[in-house]
């Protein structure tokens, strides 16, 4: 598992074509400052940057591991602040210089447990306190095919119960939701909410977002 914090080779190339779909609750950023320092986590191709853009927030940038994502977000996006991420998850921001950090569908490509802890604690340095972390990600999905992939990958590697292997190379996690509530832990959560997402691979399956803020 120690590789599995990036999975840059499967980023920059095919899961730089994918369509990414989790949708942004901006009721839940309403009581927000137009000009609040935004910063989405694993950005992509900017989606959500744009989407945040557009509803009026102007000091919105992104970061990600893989060139091929951010290269693609800066020909759709080219009025957009994309950076390349070289060693995640270690950002070049100072403590407390954040008011905002989204992670959308992050989570979920970085299966490991440490990892995982690694960069919510340095997502948590970036933010301001009374700074929002809105999470979104993938929850245990209770099907067959996807039960019986739970319990292939656990046994053969001994990663937790809902790390899995995608038939086009990406290792991902699904999670209990205690799971996602523990690593939150040191902050206050603020709201929660599920809902079901396409997948990047075009599946229909039920996800969770979370809205926390800093202590």
């Amino acid at each position: 598992m120690n590789d599995l914090g990036s999975q840059i080779a499967y980023w920059d190339s095919v899961g730089a074509t994918k369509t990414f779909t989790h949708p942004v609750n901006l009721r839940w950023l309403a009581g927000v400052s137009p000009d609040a320092r935004v910063l989405d986590y694993g950005c992509g191709y900017g989606r959500v940057m744009a989407e945040l853009s557009e509803h009026g927030f102007s000091d919105v940038s992104g970061v990600d591991l893989s060139p091929a994502l951010i290269e693609r977000g800066r020909q759709l996006h080219a009025d957009l602040h994309f950076s390349v991420l070289p060693s995640p998850p270690d950002l070049p921001c100072a403590a407390a210089s954040l008011d905002v950090v989204l992670l959308f569908a992050v989570l979920t490509c970085v299966p490991d447990d440490d990892a995982q802890r690694a960069l919510v604690a340095e997502l948590s340095r970036v933010l301001a306190p009374g700074g929002l972390l809105y999470v979104s990600d993938m929850v245990q999905q209770h099907d067959e095919r996807n039960r019986s992939r739970y319990a292939a990958y656990a046994q053969q590697f001994g990663t937790p119960y809902g790390v899995f292997a995608t038939d086009d190379g990406a290792v991902c996690r699904h999670h209990d939701i205690a799971e996602l509530h523990d690593l939150l832990s040191d902050f206050d959560l603020v709201e929660e909410q599920r809902i079901e997402v396409t997948t990047m691979n075009g599946h229909r399956s039920q996800a969770v977002q979370l809205l926390a803020r800093k202590r």
